[in-house]
């Protein structure tokens, strides 16, 4: 593959992952968050910026608590715990109510809706179901690494003579661990920006603190939501 081969197939990934709404909404959301870290509450040109984003953001999110009121009333998947699919149908709810109740949060804040005080309660409810999924997001995530751990261990027995590495099915799981590992550390660090954003601790977490802890978070969803690149064609 020549160089410009190379830079088309980058500047074709690139494309492919600005394209998706998901991907541009965790960019804002990485400039957000690092306003917040800069201004650190205070009023400025960063504070405006977070402000400004926050609220940009709000556009992306129209209608997308359909997507996990469609994971709530789908079926589970064969052989999940019973535990697990209520700690999950409990994450879909939670977030589908947080993204259903953010709607109104934007109309207030543009305007539209004129009752103020009504806007910041309805913010602060959608805030406490957003920290809520995130807490049934940690748990369903611990749930599943140790089902893929206990696989793993048993699939090692079974290749005990042989590498493990080289087994597709081991790799495989060996892959949806790591996808889990980092799931779960996100999860854990949006639980303590939506205690930043609720000011449930606000000594301990400040708006320095929630703009760091969710910067970090959103650089963990844009990792995740990038496009896998292409298989190399072998001759």
């Amino acid at each position: 593959m020549s160089a410009l081969d190379a830079a088309r197939a980058e500047l074709a990934l690139a494309v492919l992952y600005l394209n998706k709404a998901e991907a541009r909404d965790k960019i804002c959301r990485a400039i957000q968050y690092g306003s917040k870290f800069l201004s650190n509450g205070e009023p400025g040109t960063a504070q405006n910026v977070d402000k400004s984003t926050s609220l940009a953001r709000k556009v992306f999110r129209l209608f997308k608590f359909i997507n996990d009121l469609h994971g709530l009333i789908s079926p589970p998947a064969p052989g999940t715990p019973l535990p697990l699919i209520l700690l999950g149908k409990s994450k879909n709810a939670l977030l589908s109510t947080f993204l259903f109740l953010d709607q109104f949060v934007w109309l207030g804040r543009t305007g539209i809706y004129k009752n103020k005080e009504r806007t910041e309660l309805l913010g602060r409810i959608s805030l406490f179901c957003w920290m809520g999924s995130s807490i049934c997001t940690t748990l369903v995530e611990i749930g599943e690494l140790g089902r893929l751990s206990a696989s793993m261990k048993k699939l090692e027995k079974e290749l005990k003579n042989s590498d493990k590495y080289k087994n597709e099915q081991y790799r495989i799981k060996l892959q949806k661990s790591n996808e889990r590992s980092l799931a779960l550390i996100k999860a854990g660090i949006d639980i303590v920006v939506a205690v930043g954003l609720l000011q449930l601790a606000p000594k301990k977490v400040t708006p320095r603190v929630t703009g760091a802890f969710g910067f970090v978070s959103s650089l963990i969803s844009c990792y995740q939501l990038l496009p896998a690149p292409p298989k190399a064609k072998t001759s």
